[in-house]
């Protein structure tokens, strides 16, 4: 009888939260995201990330739609939300 080691292929939307940091003031990861392709509203920690690339990817956790695409380089950071209708990010009080 063999087990299997094999890690998955993604980690939660925490993870991505200090990368986004460095655009956002606020945590993104709080916020409510709604996919473009299943209309899915759900938390951007509640996304799978993706970060074994030269970049980050967060997909929807529905559908599997690419929500979000980070890259960084020396010099430039890129940030591609086209797979989010829309994001909501609760003010403070």
């Amino acid at each position: 009888m063999t087990t299997s080691s094999i890690e998955p292929a993604h980690t939660d939307g925490n993870a991505a939260a200090g990368a986004l940091a460095e655009v956002f003031a606020v945590d993104v990861s709080a916020a409510e995201g709604v996919c473009v392709a299943c209309g899915r509203a759900c938390r951007m920690a509640q996304a799978r990330l993706y970060g074994r690339g030269p970049g980050l990817v967060l997909r929807c956790p529905g559908c599997d739609h690419v929500l979000l695409r980070w890259v960084t380089s020396d010099h430039d950071a890129w940030l591609d939300l086209r797979g989010v209708r829309a994001l909501r990010i609760e003010r403070s009080p």
